[in-house]
């Protein structure tokens, strides 16, 4: 093997183990595919210096020589979303307010990634606050879509998964609250995992308990490499009293024996308008799942969507007002805020506790028709995004399919079922678009499966070749 970055992050934990090739040896191959394609795509951010990371590379290599391996991850470059704290090196949250902003802690997925002996090397592009499925903000500019330069690599974790697609960082961490992960999974040809709510633990800053809507999660070019970040990530943790103590996950090669049932929930009785192709794609790889043996038939939920949509936006608003009310208020502050910050606040600040409590009702009745779903469905599918990646020079998509979109984010709205009922969901790539573009689709399962979803994960992954194919961009100079 004359270049490791081909590798996923499990095979090359094994790698180093053996010895086939050393950390410092990894590093510096990155370290040149990250010099030669960042600059092309903007996926990596706020990166620490080269010779800092090949000191901190034969450091591993030493500890390892001793028999003092960490963790899975000792000696393996890893690049953390810029939304979590990294001791040491800027986090800007993609704002301007937090432009030169310095964290002198670790988030508590970062602490479990360091102790598993990560080399952090910087940060993955967001937008800013990760506001939007768009990766773009004034602090680094635009992340472009390594399949196309033109167009968006998603969000908001679209730096992590534009890095993935082009071999800039072997296992990548995102954030998932309406698709952040899945998106830009689907629009990278790539695996992202939204976990059950809690699984993964966060420093709660001002509220522990309020917002149940967002999670963390892993990113990975292979199922296999998710599970290996989401068992690093996972477990009960003192400092977030929404967290769960959970085993690790384990994939089960049986699960996908014949006669499992999925539910197909397509656009939702035509709720939701997709880009020519985009349902045509997924129902391809539903076309897999039946040659796998499972009985795939339409699922309809017998919910009004549009009532979940006013739900959605009620939780979403109100807690974006309470965490950027203080910012808001300030006149020197506020005009560093984009617009679609702007437009969330002021939505919520208009919310008053009738509705935040109807809001919370209508999120529970939609859980319960969930649940209602899954006593005849093992698992749901539906597309993880309603368009393939768009222009990278506009903030959002305006209109689908003839269909006006009424605010920044009605365009992603296939996205919220799965998070307003907590539930486990992989996202999986579904294929390309005739002219090459990207997308994919999310499985979902019942309530605290994550095990399962992504046991049924890697038996579509194996049975599928599109996670073994790679940009373009990503293919040149390698060996």
């Amino acid at each position: 093997m004359t270049d490791p970055t081909r590798l996923g992050v499990a095979a090359l934990s094994a790698a180093l183990q053996s010895g086939s090739f050393s950390g410092e040896a990894l590093m510096a191959a990155y370290l040149a595919r990250i010099a030669r394609i960042n600059p092309q795509i903007n996926a990596l951010v706020s990166l620490r210096p080269d010779d800092e990371l090949l000191a901190e590379a034969r450091l591993r290599d030493r500890e390892r020589a001793e028999g003092r391996v960490l963790g899975p991850l000792h000696g393996v470059p890893i690049a953390i979303k810029d939304l979590s704290e990294v001791k040491g090196i800027r986090c800007t949250y993609g704002s301007p307010l937090y432009r030169d902003f310095v964290a002198d802690f670790d988030d508590i997925q970062v602490e479990r990634i360091r102790a598993a002996g990560a080399i952090i090397i910087g940060k993955t592009n967001t937008p800013e606050w990760g506001f939007g499925s768009h990766s773009y903000n004034p602090v680094f500019g635009v992340t472009r879509n390594p399949y196309d330069l033109a167009r968006s690599a998603g969000g908001s974790s679209g730096g992590a998964g534009a890095a993935l697609a082009a071999r800039l960082v072997p296992v990548a961490d995102g954030s998932d609250m309406m698709g952040s992960l899945r998106n830009p999974a689907a629009f990278n040809n790539v695996v992202g995992f939204r976990p059950s709510f809690g699984r993964i633990p966060a420093l709660p800053g001002r509220d522990a308990y309020l917002n149940q809507l967002a999670t963390l999660g892993p990113m990975g070019r292979s199922v296999e490499d998710v599970v290996l970040l989401l068992n690093i990530q996972s477990g009960f943790d003192l400092r977030d009293p929404t967290s769960f103590e959970s085993a690790p996950v384990a994939i089960d090669p049986t699960i996908a024996a014949p006669g499992g049932r999925i539910g197909w929930l397509g656009d939702f009785s035509c709720h939701l308008p997709f880009e020519h192709g985009v349902l045509a794609l997924t129902e391809k790889a539903l076309g897999v799942f039946a040659r796998m043996g499972f009985v795939v038939e339409p699922a309809v939920p017998n919910f009004d969507m549009e009532r979940l949509w006013w739900a959605w936006t009620t939780l979403r608003s109100v807690l974006t007002a309470g965490s950027m009310r203080d910012s808001y208020e300030d006149p020197a502050r506020r005009g560093s805020l984009k617009p679609e910050i702007l437009y969330e606040v002021r939505s919520g600040l208009r919310v008053t506790s009738a509705d935040v409590y109807e809001a919370s009702a209508v999120r529970t009745a939609w859980y319960q028709v969930m649940l209602k779903l899954f006593e005849r469905f093992d698992y749901l599918v539906a597309p993880a995004a309603q368009v393939f990646p768009f222009d990278a020079d506009i903030p959002w998509p305006r209109d689908i399919a003839g269909r006006h979109m009424d605010t920044y984010h009605r365009w992603m709205e296939v996205v919220i079922g799965p998070s307003m009922a907590g539930l486990p969901v992989a996202a999986l790539p579904a294929g390309f678009s005739e002219s090459g573009l990207p997308n994919g689709f999310q499985l979902i399962g019942p309530p605290r499966t994550d095990a399962k979803v992504l046991s049924v994960a890697a038996a579509y992954e194996a049975a599928t070749d599109w996670l073994g194919q790679m940009p373009a961009i990503a293919q040149v100079g390698m060996e």
